[in-house]
């Protein structure tokens, strides 16, 4: 009876054990991204989103932050890509949908060449000088 009782409590164990541990690795990936993007890492915020999408492909929270992340490198199109995915796995998420409007207003607007158009017009008449 207690080899029985020592099987069944190990079973129950290691089922409790991998599948509270399956969930805080991608989320720990997320929240350790969070942290570096607070630090200013992006490249490394970058990575574990990248890490955290890729295994969850299903998180909204991973797409929607690996937008913000390429929006922050200046990765336009890559950043509409993943606030769309995002979107589309939670379509009623309000933050998601703030972050994605305001993402359009600034880099999409009329002229859709993102944070740097002025920059781009000074350098366009200086061309024409």
């Amino acid at each position: 009876m207690p080899k029985k009782f020592t099987i069944g409590f190990l079973i129950v164990f290691l089922s409790l054990v991998t599948t509270h541990c399956s969930r805080p690795l991608w989320n720990e990936e997320i929240n350790f991204g969070i942290l570096a993007a607070q630090r200013d890492l992006w490249e490394e915020a970058l990575f574990r989103w990248q890490k955290a999408a890729l295994s969850h492909p299903d998180s909204a929270a991973a797409h929607n932050n690996l937008a913000v992340a390429f929006e922050r490198k200046g990765l336009w199109d890559e950043a509409k890509k993943e606030y769309e995915l995002a979107l589309k796995l939670s379509p009623k998420n309000s933050y998601i949908k703030a972050n994605y409007e305001n993402f359009k207003k600034i880099y999409e607007g009329p002229e859709k060449e993102g944070p740097d158009k002025e920059k781009s017009a000074k350098e366009k008449k200086n061309e024409k000088k």
